[in-house]
């Protein structure tokens, strides 16, 4: 593609009549520029991409996107913003990629990933290929790659997509972190549906105040377009039992469509039944009542089910096949995941990292545990210091046996971390095993028959983040070792 054709988007915002090369590829990273590559300065939060761009041209690069002018040898293009001219020229150089796909984000503090995965195995189930963008992976069909961040950057965003569509996949479902709309990483994503699982307190470091973290999420209902559209008609589906749902509502003009337990709902949970084994409920609908017994347990479970329906519905997807698919769905990895190596007590791996999601995980086990409860939680480094406490106090809360313990301390002292944490907790009993492995360890090793031991806040995580090492670390891994060697 030449220079001019590329920048044509970005004419309303500034001006270009110097050379016109070919652009062969778009990089932010100055390490994967090569000959006719277009390199985009980006501000980070510990690198400025500016710093690079002799470096870019050096390794070939025919033209430079930047925020301020710069004397090199090639032609440097000078934008107000680099990210947002990355959004737009990425969504231009790979030719709209995600009006290709059906286009499904989900958002919120917790659930997200599971729900991902909920409505992929619908739309997968029902015959549609499809691709996921999470927390965990991409997929593209049964084609699995790491991923850096829950929500990539915008020229892997689009780079992705571009890779799905002409993978044929038909139906994307994608994790949309605050920080990612905050940022502008979705901007040019055509979203048919946006879901939302819940607003709590998380990421106060970046935020700093729930108000602003709420608008952060809101963005994704607000760009779902002030046009109506019909065919197919875009979707918002809400939990109406999270008061910021109004709020949602106000800012997209796309169909509404509402999930709940505690509050009336257009899908609505009744009668729900939960033994260790699963969950039953009475689900009521515009389209009538059905009974569902899934194998997934919690009430937090009903709630990522209920959002999986409503985003099937908005895929044009009956309720019959929907309903199976859910009933099949035997678990996530890493959420209320099981530890089974033949011993008589129980042992559950849980994502839970903030104060909402380990209550409810710490309800739900409290509801089937048979005798006590050890809660194994840490707080990760680097983030809102303000949920530490709130942590400590829910799991000496829920807890019969509290330890705490280390999380992702990054470049933090984990004992300050522990510190934030006991503040919480003055008084009550606990114990602190800074050390993860020796605490779960010490678990296991004090469990009784009967009793249950929750390992939370790492979930799927394979690593410990410790200083700037990155070690290799499976609370599953650790545990099931612990039981086998006791």
């Amino acid at each position: 593609m030449k220079l001019h054709t590329l920048l044509h988007d970005l004419q309303p915002y500034m001006a270009y009549s110097g050379e016109n090369p070919d652009i062969s590829s778009i990089e932010n990273d100055s390490r994967k520029v090569e000959k006719g590559s277009l390199f985009i300065c980006i501000k980070g939060f510990t690198v400025d991409g500016h710093d690079f761009a002799s470096s870019a041209v050096k390794k070939g690069a025919a033209a430079i996107i930047s925020e301020k002018e710069m004397n090199l040898s090639i032609p440097v293009i000078v934008v107000r913003n680099t990210r947002r001219a990355m959004s737009l020229l990425a969504d231009s150089f790979f030719k709209q990629p995600s009006k290709k796909l059906h286009l499904i984000g989900i958002t919120g503090t917790n659930g997200k990933t599971t729900t991902s995965h909920l409505i992929e195995k619908i739309l997968s189930d029902y015959g549609r290929k499809t691709g996921l963008i999470g927390t965990m992976y991409t997929k593209i069909g049964n084609k699995i790659s790491e991923v850096k961040n829950t929500t990539p950057d915008a020229l892997t965003l689009q780079r992705i997509f571009k890779q799905m569509a002409d993978a044929g996949v038909q139906s994307t479902v994608m994790e949309v972190s605050s920080h990612a709309l905050d940022e502008g990483r979705v901007h040019g994503c055509d979203f048919d549906i946006a879901v939302f699982t819940n607003l709590t307190q998380d990421h106060l470091d970046y935020h700093k105040t729930m108000d602003e973290y709420r608008n952060a999420k809101g963005l994704l209902f607000a760009q779902l377009g002030s046009a109506f559209r019909y065919n197919p008609p875009k979707y918002a589906v809400l939990n109406n039992d999270d008061s910021v749902t109004n709020h949602y509502i106000k800012a997209t003009s796309a169909h509404v469509l509402t999930y709940g337990i505690d509050q009336p709902a257009d899908l609505r949970a009744v009668n729900i039944q939960m033994t260790a084994f699963g969950t039953s409920f009475e689900l009521h609908s515009p389209f009538g009542a059905y009974q569902i017994s899934m194998q997934l347990v919690g009430k937090f479970s009903v709630y990522n089910v209920l959002a999986a329906i409503g985003a099937g519905i908005a895929s044009g997807i009956p309720m019959k096949p929907i309903i199976q698919s859910i009933e099949e769905v035997k678990g996530v990895s890493g959420r209320f995941e099981t530890v089974d190596a033949g011993q008589k007590f129980t042992v559950i791996v849980d994502y839970a990292h903030t104060p909402d999601s380990l209550e409810n995980v710490l309800k739900t086990i409290s509801q089937i545990a048979a005798k006590r409860i050890f809660v194994i939680v840490g707080c990760g480094g680097d983030r809102d210091r303000s949920k530490r406490p709130l942590m400590a106090s829910i799991a000496c809360q829920y807890g019969t046996n509290a330890i705490f313990t280390s999380d992702n301390p990054r470049s933090e002292d984990p004992q300050v971390i522990l510190a934030d944490m006991e503040a919480g907790v003055k008084g009550q009993k606990y114990k602190v095993i800074l050390d993860r492995k020796e605490a779960i360890n010490y678990a296991i090793n004090m469990a009784a028959e009967g009793d249950v031991i929750l390992i939370a806040g790492k979930g799927h995580e394979t690593y410990q983040l410790i200083g700037n090492q990155v070690y290799d670390f499976d609370d599953r891994l650790v545990a099931k070792e612990a039981i086998e060697e006791r």
